[in-house]
Parts: C-alpha cells; structure tokens; sequence
C-alpha cells in the first residue's frame, strides 16, 4: 500500500512538473524538511538546506520568467524536456525500495510521460495565445499554470487520491484539445 502510494504522489508531482518544473521541487523539498514526506534514500540531497535554496530561487525564477510574453515562448523550447526530465526524477525519488528497472521504467513512463504531455499542450495553449493575443494574455497563463502546479503539488503531498483524479482529468482536457487543434489543422488541410 505505502508503495502504491507513492507512486501515485510521484504521479501527482510530476504532473505539477509539466506546469512548472521547480515548484513540485520546492514542495517535496519542504514536505521533506517538515517530516510530511521521506525521499528515497538515495535522493535525500532533494531535502537539504541548499536544494531549498536552489529550488526556492529556481522557483521564483521561473514564475517570473513566464510573466514575459516573448520569454515565456522561449523558455517553453527548453522546458518541455526539462519538465519530462524533472517528472522522472521526481517518481524515482518518491519510490521506495523497488527494483532500480521497474522503478526507472515506471517513472520514464508515469512521471515523464505525464510532465511532457503536460507541458506540451500547456505550451500550445501559450503558443495559441501568443498567435491571438500578441502575448497579452500569456501573463494570465502564467499565473494560472503557477497556480496549479501550486495547488497540484499540495495536493499530491497532503491528498494524492485527489491529486491523482484531479491528473485524470487533466489528462482528459489535454485529449479534448488535441482532438480540437487535430480536427481544425486537418479541415484546414482538405
């Protein structure tokens, strides 16, 4: 049960890391700290002073960067494997004692899987709003994807049944707007 668990807070984490790569981090770097959540063994730094730092500093970094319209496009290049990196780092660190294949599988696939699929289509949807907004609707965006990163870190750490089906549903918007943007480019097509 404990490790079904963490595998559904590592889910729910790297979820948070296709909005935001830094703050799911933070989160699990503070919940560390106040001895709310036990990293694997072997990725305890993640709890340290200075990856508090680091993270708080990243953190805030990134929040800001993406209140800047051409930035924000920019850093979406770079964040998309980032994000499916951070996803999986973040399912092998929640993971207790499992296989080392099993558990890199599971989190390339649940963790990375689930942060690049996140990311990208949060990219789109900033690319779609620079098209038709000339990026001024992209601050409002950011302060949304930061948001729910926030809100979607917390509730993988303090209630990730309800993390996880919040995912799911995520997951099934990103479907819809893939079908959405999929229909228009081939009735553009024909």
């Amino acid at each position: 049960m404990q490790l079904a668990l963490s595998i559904i807070i590592g889910i729910g984490l790297a979820a948070s890391a296709g909005f935001r790569i830094f703050v799911p981090l933070l989160a699990m770097n503070l919940a560390s700290k106040f001895g709310m959540f036990s990293l694997q063994e072997s990725w305890a730094w993640m709890g340290s002073d200075t990856a508090l730092v680091i993270f708080a500093v990243a953190t805030i970094a990134e929040a800001i960067a993406y209140m800047i319209p051409w930035l924000d496009n920019l850093l979406d290049v770079i964040a998309t494997p980032a994000a499916a990196i951070a996803g999986t780092l973040i399912v092998v660190a929640t993971i207790g004692d499992m296989d080392p294949v099993l558990s890199w599988t599971l989190a390339i696939i649940a963790g990375g899987g689930t942060a690049a699929a996140l990311k990208g289509t949060s990219s789109g949807v900033r690319a779609t709003s620079t098209a038709t907004t000339g990026g001024l609707a992209n601050p409002v965006l950011a302060v949304f994807e930061t948001s729910l990163s926030s809100l979607l870190s917390l509730l993988s750490l303090f209630a990730p049944i309800l993390a996880i089906i919040v995912v799911v549903i995520l997951f099934f918007i990103v479907r819809k707007l893939y079908r959405k943007v999929f229909r228009k480019k081939t009735s553009a097509v024909q």
